[in-house]
């Protein structure tokens, strides 16, 4: 194999680089291109490649990597700049052990890649979704910010090289149920369609310049996502103007014949999906094009446009360029695992966990207190830090041994489980419940596992291929906190879960509540750390805490009216963007120019001040509410418009300038086009949505300014 074959010289622009490469191939090499396990091609020296992989909060599946928080935790943060910070880490890690291998093996496997399907940016509607944990929360506007921070970090800012490709997922409209998404039909309004489900996907292709989308396995009005004429060809490449490639979710091109029944065996699913826009294959179908082309269902140049496309991609990633040639090839091994990057999961951690409850403050625990009691199903677990699509940590501390590694010395403390977390005890003895009451403050760890919660084949604890079929905690997790209230134990309770959980009635009973998500490899350090005050909780839910799952719509209906902070209109236990800390924070002194023209730019400024003994971190946060417009489609209780996340000092204030863009202010209409423009509304700052019940919850009281059209 010559290496002066043009595809070969770097100096080339990338289009005649592609187009020489694929001039070279027969037929039949280049269908063995279209699937994700991209066969080796010994004459022209271009080696086996696999597309899968996995960077979800770290490399995953692929041996040892950092274990970062699950991405709700992480989004728990509200902080583009940590995000981006550990999607640099993660990436880091990723082209390490790539080239690692490369070196060891001449050759890569499956998670072995530089193509990442990550981020999830699908919003999570409902908290029955057990997927929801990959999700950066129910608000578009959120999503949007973090996950372009998080595929900023992961591509790089080399001009030459992509650092490695990043993936929006699933494209589009998907979030449940799992167990029916490889038939399931999700319709919406297209209101709700651009208003909700799609600004996160136009933010990553428009602004962040992702290199890869992947369809997701249902259908969207009637068409499979991966064959759709609407989602991939008018408005994916249309009229956002897309330059990437589009791959299959994994056999979801076999849904198309099989369950959609849209087409009626393997070649039509391949021909539909690739005239339709899909480019690449997870798995399966793609394989028979060489047929669809020999029956005239597609013309050889359909599969070279789609051949062109994900090969361009891995021109960018360097892997058809010599290693010195590629700047992200020198990242040492050394950083897998680093001692620096378990200092970011540290602090990631902390940042992940919301405090929902403290009366009395019984957080942080006293200093002179003298004993102790930890259980509950979750406390030794290594699960209930991992979350799903994780790699292995060298190194994971368990809350277990977080809070005693913590605890100091001449502190009377034990353990036990107490319960299990989702089967009923089979002996009727449990020394848990009797020693708890005997100790000054109890630990109780409750909440799920992604063996409860998560993707259909992952959840093997789960009845409902990985959903939930309801918010409370496990019937018996609730039991035995029942029964430790009733013996007059004094409270702390530690969630863990991908989503909104509830303690019904018990919720009023105690003391402190801590979600923790599923926080990662340091997962025990941190939440020990904010137990005993050598940190501080800054973490805001995003998403909605509900009190029933009976207060919401049915979990196949995908209209967004009485769902999350912008549309659901009753009382919530905790609401969206809400969290406490250890200080008081005071918001003041809020000004807008009361007149907006409804174009450029809306600026704002609020002061914010820490009023507290200790320094504290907020994420000041910025709506619209009491909107007032026209009848052309409905009107949100609420848009998030901006958020910051500040750090104060004791007795710091700060004057925090926001300025909106006039897009964040349009409404949707019922055509899906964003042109409203409010009458009038109401700016507020604050440390949550401007909810009726915050204030008493805990929040800080936000300050509010009436803006008008001028």
């Amino acid at each position: 194999m010559s290496s002066s074959l043009p595809f070969r010289d770097a100096d080339l622009p990338l289009a005649e680089r592609v187009r020489d490469l694929v001039s070279r191939l027969t037929l039949d090499e280049k269908v063995s291109q279209m699937l994700h396990t991209c066969a080796a091609i010994p004459r022209l020296g271009i080696p086996a490649y696999d597309h899968w992989n996995e960077g979800l909060h770290g490399v995953g599946r692929n041996g040892r990597a950092t274990v970062f928080p699950q991405i709700i935790g992480l989004a728990a943060s509200w902080d583009p700049a940590l995000v981006k910070r550990v999607a640099t880490s993660i990436s880091d890690e990723a082209r390490a052990k790539h080239h690692e291998a490369l070196r060891r093996f001449g050759e890569t496997g499956q998670y072995q890649g530089l193509t990442f399907w990550s981020p999830n940016i699908n919003i999570y509607r409902d908290p029955r979704w057990g997927r929801g944990q990959e999700t950066w929360g129910e608000d578009p506007v959120l999503t949007g910010e973090l996950a372009s921070a998080f595929v900023a970090g992961m591509q790089g800012d080399d001009p030459e090289h992509l650092k490695t490709a990043a993936c929006a997922k699933h494209y589009a409209v998907h979030s449940g149920p799992e167990k029916d998404r490889h038939a399931f039909n999700a319709v919406v309004s297209a209101h709700d369609l651009w208003d909700t489900y799609l600004p996160a996907f136009e933010k990553l292709v428009r602004e962040a310049k992702v290199e890869i989308v992947m369809g997701a396995y249902n259908r969207t009005l009637g068409e499979p996502c991966c064959a759709s004429r609407f989602l991939l060809l008018d408005i994916l490449r249309e009229r956002w103007g897309f330059a990437g490639h589009v791959v299959s979710d994994c056999w979801a091109l076999s849904d198309i014949h099989k369950h959609h029944g849209v087409t009626s065996d393997p070649v039509d699913s391949a021909a539909l999906a690739l005239l339709r826009g899909c480019d690449l294959s997870c798995g399966c179908t793609f394989d028979l094009l060489g047929e669809a082309v020999r029956r005239e269902l597609v013309a050889e140049a359909d599969l070279d446009r789609a051949l062109g496309r994900h090969l361009a991609t891995r021109f960018k990633l360097g892997l058809f360029d010599a290693p010195e040639r590629v700047r992200w090839a020198a990242i040492p091994v050394s950083v897998v695992g680093s001692a620096r990057h378990a200092k970011l999961a540290y602090e990631a951690a902390v940042r992940s966990c919301v405090l929902l409850k403290n009366q009395d403050a019984i957080l942080p625990l006293r200093s002179d207190l003298r004993s102790l009691y930890i259980t509950g199903p979750q406390v030794a677990s290594v699960d209930a830090l991992l979350g799903n699509y994780y790699g292995l940590p060298a190194r994971c501390t368990t809350l277990l041994e977080g809070i005693t590694a913590a605890l100091p010395e001449g502190v009377r403390c034990d353990y036990r489980p107490g319960c299990l977390a989702s089967t009923p005890k089979r002996n009727e003895l449990e020394w848990a419940e009797y020693e708890a009451s005997r100790c000054e403050v109890t630990v109780v760890c409750l909440g799920l596992t992604a063996l409860l919660e998560g993707e259909e084949g992952d959840a093997i604890a789960s009845g409902s291929r990985g959903d939930r079929e309801d918010i409370l905690l496990p019937a018996d997790q609730l039991a035995f906190l029942g029964r430790l209230i009733e013996r007059g134990a004094k409270i702390v309770v530690v969630l863990t879960g991908g989503g909104a959980l509830s303690l019904g009635s018990l919720a009023d009973k105690v003391h402190a509540i801590l979600w923790a998500g599923y926080p990662g490899q340091e997962g025990g350090r941190a939440v020990a750390d904010l137990l005993f005050g050598h940190a501080t909780p800054s973490g805001k839910l995003p998403v909605t805490f509900y009190h029933r799952i009976e207060d919401l719509p049915a979990y196949e209906d995908y209209a967004m009216r009485g769902r999350t902070h912008r549309w659901f209109e009753g009382e919530t236990a905790y609401p969206f963007g809400f969290g406490l800390g250890y200080g008081r924070i005071v918001y003041s002194e809020l000004d807008t120019p009361g007149k907006w023209t409804g174009k450029g730019l809306l600026r704002v400024t609020v002061t914010v001040t820490n009023a507290g003994a200790r320094a504290a971190e907020e994420v000041v946060q910025l709506y619209a509410t009491e909107i007032e417009a026209d009848e052309h489609g409905p009107v949100p209780r609420e848009n998030l418009l901006a958020f910051r996340p500040v750090k104060l000092a004791a007795g710091q204030s700060r004057t925090v300038r926001f300025s909106v863009p006039a897009e964040r202010l349009r409404l949707v209409d019922d055509e899906g086009r964003r042109e409203r423009v409010p009458a009038a509304f109401t700016v507020v700052a604050g440390g949550c949505s401007p909810a009726p019940d915050a204030v008493s919850k805990g929040a800080a009281e936000p300050v509010r300014a009436r803006v008008r059209a001028s």
